[in-house]
């Protein structure tokens, strides 16, 4: 059974990382507000843990999530990490600021821009955030509407930078299987972040993304393995892809959650462990508020779920059955 501090390489490029990596859009103040210390607290328990990758973006409350990353490395005294962060959006200062789901945005308004300037742009303001020297990797960040461009502009970019030894590797993150299913097949891409998309309730990412990774030697990190909250607490109001879960969404969560309490499996164990039932899923990534959060996922990570318990998943018909 893998542990969260187990070390792992990604894809082509080697980069190791650990099974579990701690995710940085819940420290940018995402649907709720974080306080500095309980950010720094996040990133130095994580680290004490024996996390040894962090993941964040420009994105991540338009700032606010790399400065509070970097800030808890420092305090940690962390070393022999691996972060990543994303490009796609410069933030740009005193334009009219959406701050979205960010609660805790700082006054910068995200605005895509997939050209190769803008990658070299978008790098050297997020060292500047994080107070780095450099990172290890860089991920396309939702090139949903500008994928041709990512295509033919910005992966070209970031190609250049790893032969350069600028990064280590490159990734894709999104929440759609195609467009990174066509990365994987079309680029020499090391890895992709994959959002909310083979999760206990969406497997899609197998009928497409997974199969191609397989073939094409590319590592799958799984991100929004709650699926925005409803597989942490199915009820009434939930969260679902950002959104309130529709009522037929809370109804198959809450019955998968009946299955799991006949093993005695809590929904947030089964919910962070089922990717790396796939072969092409390497790294688990996921979100923390607090320490006590925290805590609870790495121990959710490391409890043990009978295969029994996953059988019986597959076979209500609820969850469908990992392809290899």
């Amino acid at each position: 059974m893998p542990r969260h501090e187990e070390p792992v390489q990604l894809g082509r490029a080697g980069l190791q990382v650990t099974r579990l990596g701690l995710g940085t859009a819940p420290l940018g103040g995402m649907y709720t507000s974080v306080t500095d210390q309980d950010a720094t607290e996040v990133v130095a328990a994580a680290y004490e843990s024996g996390i040894r990758y962090f993941d964040s973006a420009p994105f991540y409350g338009h700032g606010v999530a790399e400065r509070r990353l970097g800030r808890g490395l420092r305090a940690a005294g962390a070393t022999s990490v691996a972060v990543s962060t994303k490009v796609g959006r410069l933030l740009i200062h005193g334009a009219d600021v959406v701050s979205g789901i960010y609660v805790d945005s700082a006054a910068d308004q995200p605005v895509f821009d997939y050209s190769a300037d803008g990658v070299r742009a978008s790098l050297e303001s997020s060292l500047e955030r994080l107070g780095l020297e450099h990172v290890d990797a860089l991920l396309i960040h939702d090139p949903d509407d500008h994928e041709n461009e990512a295509l033919r502009n910005t992966y070209p970019a970031l190609e250049q930078m790893r032969s350069e030894g600028v990064i280590k590797a490159i990734g894709v993150g999104m929440n759609q299987t195609p467009i990174p299913t066509r990365f994987v097949r079309e680029t020499d891409i090391d890895f992709v972040l994959i959002a909310g998309r083979f999760t206990l309730l969406d497997q899609q990412a197998q009928n497409d993304l997974l199969p191609a990774a397989l073939e094409r030697g590319v590592s799958i990190i799984a991100a929004g393995v709650f699926n925005s909250g409803i597989l942490a607490d199915p009820r009434p109001g939930a969260m679902y892809n950002y959104e309130p879960a529709p009522a037929e969404m809370i109804r198959r969560a809450i019955a998968i959650r009946s299955i799991l309490k006949e093993f005695d499996v809590p929904m947030t164990a089964a919910a962070l462990q089922f990717p790396l039932r796939h072969p092409a899923v390497r790294v688990v990534l996921t979100g923390a508020r607090h320490r006590d959060e925290l805590r609870a996922n790495i121990t959710d990570f490391n409890r043990e779920v009978p295969e029994d318990c996953w059988t019986a998943l597959e076979e209500s018909g609820l969850v469908a059955a990992v392809r290899h």
